[in-house]
């Protein structure tokens, strides 16, 4: 076959090694030695001999999971080949948790990532009630996680002396050692007589960096995920 859907741009060259890389701007791809994990109803393609399988979270975790409407819908993969996964043709990324270090990232952006890493759902610390829930994933251990994000993410420096303000339905996620509250940008009189419709956002503070998505999640995208 000939044209340009069969030149090298689109045709997957042989791994170079066991674990993830990204295929292109929409896809990772993970050649599977043992077992990894990954987002239920990612796997696009794969080849080898892999075993999917619906990996539980406990009645503890299932339960939170209920009462927050967070956590990750999770399988595993098991066995030796290759597998491709992705999501809504949304852009790939992919972090490397050393070992010592906490990713905190919302679990909509949660695509794939090592067996090695392990996460729990946390409150995000002063979302509180008034927060609309705010629960997110935290990530320890050593290995990689592959995140996605509705277009080119934005990656922000924070510092102690500048603080970062993030809209809630914007952020992705961010690194350890920051500390986060609630921000109101603008009075109760403001907001009944309509305000900005950017009343509250997620202030963070510290030393680090927070990963914001170049658009706000709207209702329809919400109830897709």
């Amino acid at each position: 076959m000939k044209g340009d859907l069969f030149s090298s741009q689109h045709v997957v060259q042989p791994p170079a090694g066991p674990g993830m890389s990204v295929e292109n701007a929409k896809c990772i791809r993970y050649t599977v030695d043992g077992e990894m994990h990954a987002r239920q109803g990612a796997m696009v393609a794969y080849r080898g001999n892999l075993q999917f399988e619906r990996k539980g979270q406990g009645v503890g975790g299932m339960l939170k999971r209920a009462v927050t409407g967070e956590g990750l819908p999770l399988m595993a993969v098991r066995g030796q080949g290759e597998a491709w996964f992705a999501h809504e043709a949304q852009n790939c990324f992919i972090v490397d948790v050393e070992a010592g270090d906490r990713f905190t990232v919302n679990g909509r952006n949660v695509l794939c990532f090592d067996a090695s890493l392990s996460y729990e759902i946390k409150t995000v610390k002063g979302s509180g009630i008034a927060g609309g829930g705010l629960f997110n994933s935290v990530f320890s251990g050593q290995g990689r996680l592959g995140l996605v994000c509705d277009g080119n993410p934005l990656v922000i420096p924070v510092s102690a002396q500048a603080p970062v303000y993030v809209d809630t339905d914007a952020v992705v996620g961010w690194t350890a050692h920051l500390q986060t509250s609630l921000h109101r940008s603008q009075s109760i009189g403001s907001m009944l007589r309509g305000g900005s419709g950017e009343a509250v956002q997620l202030m963070l503070q510290g030393e680090g960096f927070v990963v914001v998505r170049p658009s706000e999640l709207t209702p329809q995208k919400a109830q897709q995920h």
